[in-house]
């Protein structure tokens, strides 16, 4: 008898045992641009894993990393257009690509001053409606997943003092939260694609870039850039979305279960993130990077509060994401 036929046959047993295997009732695929190694493919597998959970496998989500669908602003379009089911997308892509000003609240400059802080605040009321906002834009907010505490990664000198900062060429998404906050503190602010950050470091076309450890990590780019200064000015939330009109088509039963999952999954994600930083830290670290201190911090706070005060006043939802915030640290 041939090898296959004896396989052949063990299936069919096994089969009559175990029962046949059941295509799930939807597939969607939720894309992400940055590394497959990065804690947005963690964050959106912990989503995908609740949701298949709470539908009982009727729901299988496949989770594609690595740009493979597209950058932020077209995983964004292509969420809007439908070409795309879903994505997890860097905040400041909303403002820039969508007009969605509201969405500036989760990166304003020093508001937010712990990881704890920011899930409870996502998960509550304002951040929801921080989600809900995107209806009108064509996205249905599901989640809040992190990339981790912003820092700042020099190519040729540590930064050690504001006066270290002055003129550097600083990698930014070119949002006007982003420039103003980056010429308070200094620097000269280039937009630049995320995709183009480790050969604008190589090349010497940037000389710097505010950037997560994870992403320095996941992306190489302590190859190119090896002195970190650890400022901790903003958090980088991703915000999980859908194409509204997919969403609105789905039984009931499965949008509720794609509601819950995402919001049950905010404070897993964010404690996995801060419990994973120290990690990376130390691996950076081994790979030959120097992790420096800001002499003056508080200093860089004081020059970048009038950019908060300045935003407060854009959207209703950035001056009651500033108040959620005050009021319970």
């Amino acid at each position: 008898m041939r090898v296959s036929t004896l396989l052949a046959g063990a299936a069919v047993a096994l089969s009559m045992i175990h029962g046949p295997a059941t295509a799930a009732d939807y597939t969607f695929k939720f894309g992400h641009a940055a590394s497959s190694r990065h804690a947005f493919q963690t964050g959106v597998e912990m989503f995908a894993k609740a949701v298949a959970e709470k539908t009982g496998g009727r729901v299988e989500i496949e989770v594609i990393g690595d740009r493979q669908l597209g950058d932020d602003k077209q995983l964004l379009e292509g969420v809007q257009l439908g070409t795309i089911d879903g994505a997890l997308v860097s905040s400041p892509t909303f403002p820039l690509a969508a007009g969605a000003v509201a969405v500036d609240a989760l990166q304003l400059p020093f508001v937010v001053t712990s990881y704890d802080q920011l899930a409870a605040v996502l998960a509550g009321p304002v951040g929801q409606k921080i989600l809900d906002s995107l209806s009108e834009k064509g996205m249905k907010g599901l989640s809040y997943y992190e990339a981790g505490l912003r820092h700042f990664l020099s190519r040729a000198k540590p930064v050690k003092s504001l006066a270290d900062f002055q003129g550097l060429k600083t990698r930014i998404v070119p949002i006007p939260l982003h420039k103003a906050t980056w010429e308070a503190v200094g620097t000269n602010p280039v937009g630049m694609p995320y995709g183009e950050v480790y050969s604008g470091l190589e090349t010497g076309v940037i000389d710097a870039v505010e950037i997560n450890l994870s992403s320095i990590e996941s992306e190489n780019l302590y190859q190119n850039a090896r002195e970190v200064t650890l400022t901790g000015h903003y958090f980088w939330p991703g915000i999980l979305i859908m194409n509204q009109a997919r969403f609105d088509g789905l039984p009931d039963d499965i949008k509720q279960a794609l509601v819950e999952a995402g919001h049950e999954t905010i404070a897993e994600h964010y404690a996995f993130v801060h419990d994973d930083e120290a990690r990376v830290a130390a691996e950076l670290k081994s790979k030959g990077v120097t992790i420096n201190q800001l002499d003056n911090l508080d200093e860089m706070r004081a020059r970048t509060a009038p950019v908060v005060e300045q935003w407060s006043a854009k959207d209703p939802l950035i001056g009651e994401f500033i108040a959620t915030v005050r009021k319970g640290s």
